[in-house]
């Protein structure tokens, strides 16, 4: 706890005791007075004598030498090896010993981490391994002018509830993933996903697989949604590098919209931030934010969610507001009632009956 300026033995306390004992008073009364026994104040009045006001200032506890100190070729060899290959302590200390013939323990590498700032991956630009200092956001004028697409992956829910209803490693958890389909592999729900940079409006669907022809009807039934809020044209849309988005389906879907691909740099997912935060918070607070009887009983409640969070849900990068205020203002909420109808052509004119949702 930080005392006040004027406190015994801060600069000044210990100034007034040296000026006491300067007047010709016995530095062991003086002591005695202050609390303090004589070897302390006589060690404060010899630095007062020999450097002024300023020896009266508390010193580092770190030694004037470090002899055993791990050099600085060692050091900056760490850096660049922890940098390339992301290993932690106990494998960089090994990598040394491996490739260099440095022998070093893991605890000394960690310590040269931490001197060095990297010892937090999180800390690390993925790509390159550079030290990341700032965050960069960004966010486009006008809605339309950028919409980001991803997929995630989820474990579906099997008939009955699986082990967050039942508890992890019971009979009951267990019978319920036999209860499967065909195989009895209870399989996985593929999450399909725009979201408008600008106003963070978002569409989302629970498909079967993420190949490209899903990807691609996905991809239009998107674009019809946002032009219900008058979100047209899509000029730029924002993937990163999966194979349903390298496909010629993917092209053709984009070339429909008149919309331009872009694509995030390998292992960066932060420059898709938008959607990847998205794809968090569906998980949070719709797919395990309470035990779901099956998988169709979680997708039921998809429809909810998401016209609650265009409409309803207060955005902190929007000022507390849902990301319906940016937009035209459509009072149009999405329902997962008919299968999707493939177009061949995109309509100037769009409409949400064109592209309605798929039955969930």
């Amino acid at each position: 706890m930080a005392g006040h300026r004027n406190a015994p033995l801060t600069p000044e306390g210990r100034r007034r005791l040296c000026l006491r004992v300067a007047a010709g008073r016995p530095i062991a009364h003086v002591a005695a007075e202050a609390g303090i026994s004589r070897r302390c104040l006589a060690k404060w009045y010899a630095r007062w004598q020999a450097h002024g006001e300023n020896g009266l200032v508390d010193r580092p506890s770190r030694p004037a030498s470090s002899p055993q100190r791990t050099p600085d070729k060692i050091a900056d060899l760490i850096e660049a090896l922890r940098q390339q290959t992301k290993h932690g302590p106990a494998r960089l200390a090994a990598d040394l010993k491996r490739l260099h013939g440095i022998t070093l323990a893991p605890a000394t590498v960690h310590r040269v981490l931490v001197r060095r700032g990297l010892n937090r991956l999180r800390d690390l630009d993925p790509p390159t391994g550079e030290q990341l200092r700032e965050v960069i956001r960004y966010e486009h004028e006008r809605p339309g002018d950028l919409v980001h697409v991803d997929v995630k992956k989820l474990g579906r829910i099997p008939a009955g509830g699986g082990w967050r209803m039942h508890g992890i490693g019971t009979e009951a958890a267990r019978a319920s993933k036999r209860t499967g389909p065909g195989t009895g592999r209870v399989g996985y729900t593929y999450l399909h996903s725009a979201l408008d940079d600008h106003s963070r409006l978002a569409y989302t669907e629970t498909l079967e697989d993420e190949r490209a022809l899903t990807a691609a009807a996905f991809w239009r039934r998107a674009a019809a949604f946002f032009a219900t809020h008058d979100i047209a044209p899509i000029h730029r849309v924002l993937t990163d590098n999966g194979a349903c988005y390298r496909s010629r389906a993917w092209a053709d879907a984009l070339a429909t919209t008149g919309t331009k691909h872009k694509r995030t740099r390998p292992y960066t997912p932060r420059t898709n931030g938008k959607v990847e935060r998205f794809n968090g918070t569906l998980a949070r607070e719709w797919a395990y934010v309470r035990a779901y009887t099956s998988e169709q009983d979680r997708r039921a409640a998809l429809a909810d969610f998401l016209n609650y969070y265009n409409h309803d849900r207060p955005h902190a990068a929007l000022g507390g507001r849902p990301p319906i205020s940016r937009t035209a203002g459509s009072d149009y909420r999405v329902t997962f009632e008919q299968p999707p109808e493939p177009l061949d052509t995109f309509p100037q004119q769009l409409t949400i009956e064109d592209f309605e949702a798929p039955t969930s």
